[in-house]
């Protein structure tokens, strides 16, 4: 394991750490400023559009669900005004472990295999 790597993912945390601390400043300086009024009207406005908000995100959230279905249903990929729904063929996935060991007794096969680029994630931990 490289130690140099291990140092630069310690970096990236303390970056990440330091950008939540300035978040958390931030919004410590905004709440200092805002009036015991002000916030009760933020409230009050939270309250008038939280339900609105959900019920409109309930509504997203069951249609394009319906959208879903009917694309995989028909399909082949539907373009609407500002939206499409792109229908995509089911991924092909082969037991790789399985055929390496049929490659042996076939090396011929050998030439039909291709390899993907790795990737990496950054995960929390």
């Amino acid at each position: 394991m490289s130690q140099a790597i291990i140092d630069k993912l310690d970096r990236l945390a303390e970056y990440q750490s330091q950008r939540d601390v300035l978040n958390m400043d931030k919004q410590a300086a905004i709440d200092s400023i805002l009036t015991p009024e002000i916030k009760e009207r933020l409230a009050e406005v939270e309250a008038e559009f939280g339900g609105k908000v959900e019920a409109v995100t309930e509504n997203l959230a069951a249609l394009e669900a319906e959208v879903r279905a009917d694309v995989l249903t028909q399909g082949e990929t539907v373009r609407g005004f500002r939206l499409q729904a792109v229908w995509s063929k089911g991924r092909t996935s082969w037991d790789d472990r399985a055929l390496q060991g049929y490659m042996k007794a076939h090396p011929e096969l050998a030439e039909f295999r291709k390899q993907g680029e790795p990737s990496v994630s950054i995960r929390v931990i």
